[in-house]
């Protein structure tokens, strides 16, 4: 009776969206009245996401039942938004009826669909997993039409989508499909790796592949595994900073400081959203190639963080979270025409010269690939130029691009991050006045 009476108060108070390009000189600005519920604050994000909107400044508010939320967007140039049937096409998304995320559940592998076949990986890191996860998929005759890959602390994580090669469709063949489980569980195990290696059945529900990597990362405790780098260790302006306080009105106040990149709020609302936390106040701001965003937040069941252990998984989990995406070594983008094998091929060519893939982004439109490859070499350290050179000159110059290297200093000109406590005071002062006046003038004001 609960649930039916929510969702009649949802039917009776649905979704408004109010679309700004006048409030403020660089941005336009979003803002969303709703009733409140679970994840709310997720799915918006992930509608802005979805979008490829850069979000520079938000303020949340999720008290008393009612969500409210006002973003500050540009497009990927820095842009406005102008262009009249994409408002028209954002109000529309945001305005429909949410979708409900299925629960964490933890299990991964294999799915079908009728376009393609879904299949979800998790174990171990280590060099050369990627070429052999494509090696096998192609000796199966699995075409692989887009995947996304991530690794962290030692694990990778992987959701690729394959067709099969002879059909152009999805594989549903149970006998087939548990053959693909059997040996991609093998060559995941590797040596070591014999408990923690998953290649079971996925639950049912639609996720994009990043909501998806954040839960089956998650569910794979990669936030307890720390393992870097020595160049790493020594850069602390490398690492995120993540604080967590109790306050008066019983909340817990995170702060978050770290660079920023497209899709953070995203990824760190996904996380809160996973552990059942409730963000009820927000501040996001970023500054040029820093972000700093503070959140007041109980757990689902009105407490707020009511240990030192909970705090410390808390930091941990979100620390996890901002650096899964973290843009990490080289990135090389590969731009060919799409066959069969193609990912097998590239994948080998990189593995025989050393080179250990640390994210990859995996996708194909109109019979071309286009697949994003960050790299570092075996030991987590720049790959040298003339390893480069080489590859380029095996795949083909014209196909493979050099396109940006973590490992190169920060600009001279960046900006410091906002003070903490400055952040805290004014954020402070934002109960005082809630209205969507208090609101606006802010945004017109900053």
């Amino acid at each position: 009776m609960d649930d039916e009476y929510a969702k009649l108060i949802r039917r009776m108070n649905p979704p408004r969206v109010v679309i700004d390009n006048d409030a403020s000189e660089d941005a336009t600005i979003i803002q969303v009245d709703s009733v409140n519920k679970h994840g709310i604050l997720l799915e918006v994000v992930q509608v802005l996401t979805d979008m490829n909107l850069v979000i520079t400044k938000a303020y949340i508010s999720s008290d008393g039942g009612w969500f409210m939320d006002v973003f500050n967007v540009t497009d990927q140039d820095g842009n406005k938004i102008i262009d009249e049937e994409a408002i028209d096409y954002i109000q529309q998304r945001l305005e429909n009826d949410a979708i409900f995320y299925p629960s964490l559940t933890g299990s991964v592998g294999v799915m079908p669909s009728e376009e393609h076949t879904s299949i979800e990986l998790t174990g171990t890191d280590r060099p050369g997993l990627l070429s052999e996860v494509s090696a096998v998929l192609a000796d199966l005759g699995c075409n692989v039409v887009n995947a996304e890959i991530w690794t962290h602390n030692a694990r990778a994580a992987a959701v690729v989508h394959v067709i099969d090669d002879s059909t152009g469709a999805a594989i549903k063949d149970p006998k087939r499909l548990s053959t693909i489980k059997d040996l991609l569980c093998n060559v995941l195990k590797g040596f070591n790796d014999l408990n923690n290696a998953k290649t079971s059945v996925s639950p049912p529900g639609l996720l994009s592949k990043e909501r998806r990597l954040h839960q089956i990362m998650f569910a794979d405790r990669d936030y307890e595994r720390i393992e870097r780098a020595s160049h790493l260790e020594d850069d602390s302006n490398s690492r995120p900073h993540v604080t967590v306080l109790n306050i008066e009105k019983d909340y817990s106040v995170i702060t978050m400081r770290s660079k920023d990149r497209p899709k953070l709020l995203f990824d760190i609302v996904c996380t809160l959203t996973d552990m059942e936390y409730v963000v009820y106040h927000g501040m996001v701001c970023a500054r040029g190639k820093e972000a700093y965003q503070e959140f007041y937040i109980r757990h689902i069941d009105g407490f707020p963080i009511s240990s030192e252990a909970e705090r410390e998984r808390v930091i941990q989990c979100l620390e996890a979270a901002i650096e899964r995406r973290a843009h990490e070594g080289l990135e090389l983008e590969l731009c060919t025409e799409d066959r069969a094998g193609l990912l097998s091929d590239i994948t080998r060519i990189f593995r025989e010269n050393s080179l250990c893939i640390k994210r990859a982004e995996i996708s194909t439109k109109g019979g071309k690939a286009k697949d994003r490859f960050y790299v570092t070499d075996v030991t987590g350290n720049p790959v040298e130029p003339r390893i480069v050179d080489s590859i380029c000159r095996q795949i083909g110059q014209t196909k493979l691009h050099v396109k940006h290297s973590s490992f190169l200093p920060p600009s001279s000109g960046s900006r410091d991050p906002p003070q903490e406590t400055t952040m805290g005071y004014f954020f402070g002062n934002l109960f005082k006045a809630r209205t969507f006046q208090n609101f606006k003038g802010i945004i017109s004001y900053s």
